[in-house]
């Protein structure tokens, strides 16, 4: 199982938040290594979230949910 963490952003510390403005997979989806995953939103600047590894994805956050910097959003199981 690889976990998928909301993204850091390099000039923002730890503990920031951010949004989890779009989802371009469901559920249950068979995604491949480096597909993408999800938009996120940290300040007004979009960031690509790509899948770390090959598998069926599990989301763990809804849309326009805010989490915060390095929080597990999904699961790669």
């Amino acid at each position: 199982m690889t976990d998928v963490p909301f993204p850091a952003v390099a000039d923002k510390g730890p503990g920031s938040e951010g949004v989890v403005s779009t989802w371009f997979v469901r559920d249950g989806d068979t995604v491949e290594v480096d597909q993408l995953l999800a938009e996120v939103q940290v300040d007004k600047v979009a960031v690509e979230v790509p899948a770390p590894a090959a598998g069926t994805v599990r989301l763990l956050v809804v849309e326009e949910a805010v989490v915060k910097q390095g929080e597990v959003i999904a699961r790669i199981e």
